[in-house]
């Protein structure tokens, strides 16, 4: 091997290693960061119904919704305490709730949708 082949393949070798401390430190920085509703109560939106229909969570707890059905729903507290944006396929919606109570919600644009949230 030629000096100038060493060569070339030193500069090389040092590259790729600072390429690949590069594309270690990126991918380490872009790494997803945990999803707050993997480990909350959720409900998911499934052939037009809430699954479950109510649910029992304790004060301050985050409830999370996730649409798997293929139209828009929305989630709307019929005492307007909060609302949800239309949700499209896989859309995902939470709200965090601080105060005891029952909250009935319903979807927007399906009314016969209907689910209830019992806050202890």
């Amino acid at each position: 091997m030629s000096l100038i082949e060493r060569s070339w393949l030193r500069k090389t070798g040092a590259r790729l290693g600072a390429a690949l401390t590069l594309a270690t430190a990126l991918g380490a920085a872009a790494a997803p960061s945990v999803d707050p509703l993997q480990s909350a109560p959720s409900i998911r939106i499934e052939n037009f119904r809430f699954e479950p229909s109510e649910i029992v969570v304790e004060r301050g707890s985050t409830v999370g919704w996730v649409n798997r059905d293929e139209e828009i729903h929305t989630i709307l507290a019929v005492d307007g305490s909060f609302s949800s944006p239309g949700l499209d396929t896989d859309g995902r919606y939470a709200h965090e709730f601080d105060a005891p109570g029952t909250y009935t919600y319903r979807c927007a644009l399906h009314p016969q949708m209907k689910g209830t949230i019992v806050v202890r």
